[in-house]
């Protein structure tokens, strides 16, 4: 179990040492590097979620960055241990095998989704998707990142659904109002 700190990096991508990473409290940043200069937050896995891959059921060298967004706790799991636990239990593999490809549904529909969207949509799709109940624990500058929108538009777009009743801002966290019309919005 390791204990992080806000901004504290657990892996880079490419890192050859592979395995999985379970967060068990707080929230880790997803950020994908495009070239040397840039990285771009993808997503945030707030506990409880499992993220990685492992060599042993194909994969290569780390495809994301992960760092906490908060202060967190996650545990490691090597490739190592993976394999001591499938000797064990073989249906190990089978397991993270569905782990993976529910990732890969789920980030190839989100790719999806922000394809077609309006960015309104775009807004309220993230705020559902990060949703906690009825707390969003997102800054405005991640939504931007994550919508591929501006902060300013972003302001905009939340300060209308705010006349509108469907959320309340306030300081690195955004209040769910009106789940059902913000899925409307995101519907579109």
């Amino acid at each position: 179990m390791v204990t992080l700190r806000r901004g504290q990096w657990v892996y880079s991508q490419g890192d050859e040492g592979t395995g999985l990473c379970a967060v068990i409290e707080g929230a880790v940043r997803l950020e994908v590097a495009l070239g040397a200069e840039r990285d771009v937050l993808i997503g945030l896995a707030p506990a409880p979620a499992i993220l990685g891959q492992t060599r042993r059921s194909g994969g290569g060298p780390r495809l994301l960055t992960v760092r906490a967004n908060t202060a967190s706790r996650v545990l490691m799991i090597t490739d190592d241990a993976l394999d001591r636990a499938a000797a064990r239990d073989p249906g190990l593999w089978r397991a993270i095998n569905e782990l993976v490809y529910a990732q890969l549904e789920q980030m190839t529909r989100l790719a999806a989704h922000l394809l077609i969207q309006t960015p309104g949509g775009r807004v309220a799709m993230r705020l559902l998707q990060f949703a906690e109940g009825h707390d969003v624990p997102v800054s405005q500058a991640d939504l931007a990142e994550m919508t591929g929108l501006s902060r300013k538009t972003v302001n905009g777009h939340l300060a209308a659904l705010e006349r509108r009743g469907v959320i309340a801002r306030g300081y690195r966290a955004i209040t769910l109002l009106d789940r059902q019309a913000l899925e409307r919005i995101a519907a579109r």
